[in-house]
């Protein structure tokens, strides 16, 4: 029987996992890393960086072996792909995860926070309920990296938010879904590697997303506005399967913890940055970069406060902890 190369990719992952046997296991773990971002992306850029830093510190004694671009398993796959032990480590977008667990989704409400400094703050804040939720299901979380905020891809300036009514917006996640609906625009998820091709057969006409994944998609071949609204600084979570960590000796647990902690830090600097460069790189492509109006903003706004309201509502008393703690 014929296997496709995904197939393949997945059967050598889950051989070098169960090869751990005998004197090569204790001197080596043999890890898997499925991420479904391209090489060029700062993310994965910043999680090769860390694969490096874990591998020297470690002295050898953890190697890793990363998938980008969804070459081993899709973004939609990658967090049970963890659990289940197909990989040891994996990349997800924690907002992807709202309907499970709305603190899953804090990230993702618009215009909750609007710059870097704001978007740290909160994430400190919801760490210690991130973590909690995702341990019940086997994972820990090593760190968060935020995108840089996300703003509108469309083909005709953006003046009011009433252009959006029955355009179809490419959403990625329940609260995109939920703002879709708001705004009067069919929400329809897509992933980030099929945007062109929604774009070039119709199913989308607009999206909303970050700077950085416009350069990624080569936005500019299909729209000819970008509009930054500040809308979201969602982010990535590196995630690893506890078991598996939790077998290290413990100065290799230590090792990966520190290197995990550069990496944020790393990543937080690399968001920043990314802002500016991909916002230029749009531009330089032909796009018109377009900064939105007072009226837009304000719209958006109160967007962002109903939303708010029914994310605290979702959450419960949790939440409103949070919301409470991040507003004090």
């Amino acid at each position: 029987m014929m296997m496709n190369r995904r197939s393949m990719l997945l059967a050598g992952a889950a051989g070098a996992a169960a090869g751990l046997v005998g004197r090569d296991a204790a001197a080596q773990a043999r890890w898997q890393m499925a991420t479904a971002y391209p090489d060029g992306n700062f993310h994965t850029q910043n999680i090769a960086k860390f694969i490096e830093d874990v591998q020297k510190a470690s002295g050898g004694k953890v190697n890793i072996q990363l998938h980008s671009n969804a070459a081993l398993l899709k973004m939609p796959e990658i967090r049970r792909g963890v659990q289940t032990g197909q990989v040891q480590l994996g990349e997800i977008l924690l907002s992807a995860y709202g309907n499970e667990d709305p603190f899953f989704e804090v990230d993702g409400i618009p215009q909750l926070v609007t710059n870097h400094e704001q978007a740290k703050k909160l994430a400190d804040l919801s760490r210690p309920y991130i973590e909690a939720r995702l341990q019940k299901t086997g994972a820990s979380l090593l760190y968060m990296t935020p995108w840089p905020p996300s703003g509108f891809y469309t083909n005709d300036p953006v003046t009011s938010l009433d252009y959006f009514k029955g355009k179809k917006l490419r959403t990625f996640s329940a609260l995109t879904n939920r703002f879709a609906n708001l705004i009067g625009a069919t929400p329809t998820l897509v992933q980030q590697a099929e945007v062109p091709q929604a774009f070039a057969t119709g199913v989308v006409n607009a999206m909303v997303t970050s700077a950085a994944t416009g350069v990624d998609v080569q936005a500019w071949d299909f729209c000819k506005f970008f509009t930054p609204i500040g809308f979201t600084f969602t982010k990535n979570a590196i995630i690893v399967r506890s078991r598996d960590f939790e077998a290290l000796p413990a100065e290799v647990k230590t090792a990966i913890r520190t290197a995990a902690a550069n990496a944020e830090t790393r990543g937080w600097e690399m968001s920043k940055q990314q802002m500016i460069d991909r916002e230029a790189a749009l531009g330089a492509k032909g796009m018109t970069v377009q900064q939105p109006s007072a009226a837009v903003m304000e719209a958006l706004a109160k967007i962002g406060d109903t939303m708010t309201q029914e994310w605290i509502a979702k959450a419960g008393e949790d939440g409103k902890k949070l919301i409470d703690a991040y507003k004090a």
